[in-house]
C-alpha cells in the first residue's frame, strides 16, 4: 500500500507539472496572438468575434449555413476599404483589393503561393489530394520544371489540332439536348455540361473515353465531394474532431483514392504502350510523358508529382468550366436580348455546319464578351492568396512582413469602382473598343502563376455555347433560385434548370 501511495503522489504531481506546463504553453501562445494583434492592428478589419479564434466563427458559419463567404469578403471591402485583415488563431490574412497591389504581389514571382491554405490541400483529412502540382507547388524552382514539362502541351498550336474532339463531345452534348427537345422535358443544365467537360478532359487529356459511363460514372461525385471536404478542412480547423463528421470525412478520402488510383493506373497504361512502341494518342497526357522524359532525370517524386498534376488538370479541366458553362445560360436566359444577339453573331460566323473550325471561334467576339462577362460575376475560382514574405506599402497601409494577401475576383468583380452598376450582365463591358480592366479582372489569376489551362478552357466552352446557340432556344424554369453555391469553386445552386426546344432558322 505505501507503494502504490508514493506511485499515486508522484502521479499527482507529474500531472500538476503537465497542467502546470500546459498553462504556461497557452499563456505563451495568447501573448504570441497579442503581440500579432499589435504588429497588424493599425490595418483596418472588422472587429475580431473573439480574442483567441479571431474572425474563424465567420467561416464556420458560411460553411454550415451553405453561403458564400465571399459575399462577407465584399461586404467588408465595401466597409474597411482597399485593404482590410482578418484573424484566425495567430495567422493574418490580408485581403487586397487595390489594382496596384495586386499587380505587384501577382505579377511578380517572389511572392510564393500561400503556404497555410496551399499546404492544406497537399492531402485532405489524411488522403494525399493535389499534393505539389502546378497549382500548389509552393517552390518557384518546383513550379517552373511543372510548368516547362506541361508548356508543350498547352501551345497554341496543339491546341489548335484538339478542335475535332471538342467539336465531337459538344455534339453528344447536342444529341442529348435534341431527345429532350424532341420529349418537351426539362433539364438540368449544370448535370449536362459536368458530362461534356468530363467527357473533353477524360478524352482530350488522357485519352479515354468515357461516354459510355456518362449517366453512371462516378467521377462527377468524386470530384464534388473532394471539392465540398476541401471547403471545410481548409476553412473549419475543427471539423475532424466532431464525430458526426466522420462518414463524410471517410467518403473524401474515398473519393481522393480513386481519383489517385484512376490517375496511376491511366499514366501507367500510357507509359507501357510508348515502351512498347504502341501508337498513342498525341494528347496532353503523351505530351506531359514525352516532355518529362527529357528532363536530366525523373526521380519517384517526379513521378508523383504527374499523379498531383492528373488530379489537378482533372478536376480544374471539368468542374470550373462546366461551371462557367451553367452560368452562361443562366444569365442568358434571363437576358433575352443578350441572347437574341449572341445568336445572331452565330448564326452569322456558323450557320448551319456542324464543324466549327479554330477559325470560327476568333470571329466569335460577342461570345467571348458574354463568357469573360459571365466569369467576371460568377468567377468559378473566386481568388488566390500569396505570401509576402518582406515589409511593403499598398494604398498608403505599412504591411509587415510574414503575411498572407488573398486576391478575390469575386469581390473586384462586384466593385463599383470598377464596374458600374456591378451586378448588370452587359457582355459590352469587355467590347473591344472598351478600356481594359485595371488589375480587377483575374478568373485565372495573373502572373507567372496564372492558370496554364485557361485558353483550353474558353476554347472548350465557346465551342460547347456556340452549338448551343447555334440550334436550341433554352427557357428557365420559374420559380428556380439564382444564388451560388460554393463548394471551393463557385456553381449555380439551382442548377439551371430549363426547358429546352429546336430553333426555328426561319427567323
Amino acid at each position: 500500500m505505501a507503494v502504490f501511495s508514493v506511485i499515486l503522489g508522484w502521479a499527482a504531481h507529474a500531472l500538476v507539472f503537465l497542467l502546470f506546463l500546459g498553462f504556461i504553453a497557452f499563456l505563451g501562445y495568447c501573448l504570441y496572438i497579442k503581440h500579432t494583434h499589435m504588429k497588424y492592428d493599425h490595418i483596418p478589419g472588422p472587429p475580431r468575434e473573439s480574442f483567441l479564434f479571431g474572425h474563424l466563427a465567420v467561416f464556420l458559419r458560411a460553411s454550415r449555413n451553405d453561403e458564400v463567404v465571399h459575399d462577407t469578403f465584399l461586404k467588408w471591402v465595401q466597409t474597411y476599404g482597399s485593404v482590410y485583415r482578418i484573424n484566425v488563431l495567430h495567422n493574418v490574412l490580408l485581403f487586397v483589393t487595390s489594382p496596384e497591389g495586386t499587380k505587384e504581389i501577382l505579377m511578380s514571382p517572389k511572392y510564393p503561393k500561400d503556404k497555410l491554405f496551399y499546404s492544406r490541400i497537399f492531402n485532405l483529412f489524411g488522403q494525399r489530394f493535389l499534393g505539389n502540382g502546378l497549382v500548389t507547388a509552393q517552390d518557384h524552382e518546383q513550379w517552373y520544371k511543372q510548368r516547362r514539362i506541361m508548356d508543350p502541351a498547352f501551345s497554341s498550336l496543339y491546341l489548335r489540332g484538339l478542335m475535332g474532339t471538342f467539336n465531337e463531345r459538344a455534339e453528344k452534348l447536342m444529341a442529348q439536348l435534341t431527345d429532350v427537345a424532341d420529349n418537351k422535358t426539362e433539364v438540368h443544365m449544370l448535370h449536362l455540361v459536368n458530362y461534356v467537360t468530363l467527357d473533353v478532359i477524360a478524352k482530350v487529356a488522357f485519352g479515354v473515353d468515357l461516354d459510355q459511363l456518362k449517366n453512371t460514372s462516378v467521377f462527377p461525385k468524386a470530384i464534388e465531394t473532394c471539392l465540398k471536404g476541401m471547403v471545410y478542412y481548409a476553412r473549419d480547423s475543427f471539423f475532424e474532431l466532431n464525430p458526426k463528421n466522420r462518414p463524410f470525412i471517410n467518403e473524401v478520402r474515398e473519393a481522393c483514392r480513386l481519383l489517385r488510383t484512376t490517375g496511376a493506373q491511366w499514366i501507367n497504361d500510357r507509359k507501357t504502350a510508348m515502351q512498347n512502341g504502341d501508337d498513342v494518342p498525341k494528347d496532353i497526357l503523351t505530351q506531359i510523358i514525352k516532355s518529362a522524359g527529357k528532363e536530366e532525370s525523373m526521380t519517384k517524386e517526379d513521378e508523383e508529382l504527374m499523379l498531383d498534376n492528373f488530379v489537378t488538370f482533372f478536376i480544374a479541366g471539368q468542374e470550373t468550366t462546366a461551371n462557367q458553362l451553367a452560368f452562361c445560360i443562366m444569365e442568358l436566359a434571363r437576358h433575352p436580348d443578350i441572347l437574341e444577339k449572341a445568336k445572331k453573331e452565330v448564326d452569322d460566323v456558323i450557320g448551319m455546319k456542324q464543324e466549327i473550325s479554330n477559325e470560327d471561334l476568333g470571329k466569335l467576339i460577342y461570345l467571348s464578351q458574354v463568357l469573360k462577362e459571365t466569369l467576371r460575376i460568377y468567377p468559378t475560382a473566386p481568388g488566390t492568396s500569396r505570401d509576402v514574405l518582406e515589409d511593403m506599402v499598398i494604398d498608403g497601409i505599412h504591411i509587415p512582413a510574414r503575411v498572407t494577401c488573398f486576391f478575390s475576383s469575386y469581390a473586384t468583380g462586384r466593385l463599383e469602382q470598377f464596374f458600374k452598376d456591378p451586378l448588370k450582365f452587359d457582355p459590352d463591358r469587355f467590347h473591344p473598343d472598351a478600356p481594359k480592366p485595371y488589375y480587377c479582372y483575374f478568373p485565372f489569376a495573373l502572373g507567372p502563376r496564372s492558370c496554364l489551362g485557361q485558353t483550353f478552357a474558353q476554347m472548350e466552352a465557346k465551342v460547347v455555347m456556340a452549338k448551343l446557340l447555334q440550334r436550341f432556344h433554352f427557357t428557365l424554369l420559374p420559380g428556380q433560385s439564382f444564388d451560388i453555391q460554393d463548394t471551393g469553386t463557385l456553381r449555380p445552386k439551382s442548377g439551371v434548370l430549363c426547358y429546352v426546344r429546336h430553333r426555328n432558322h426561319k427567323n
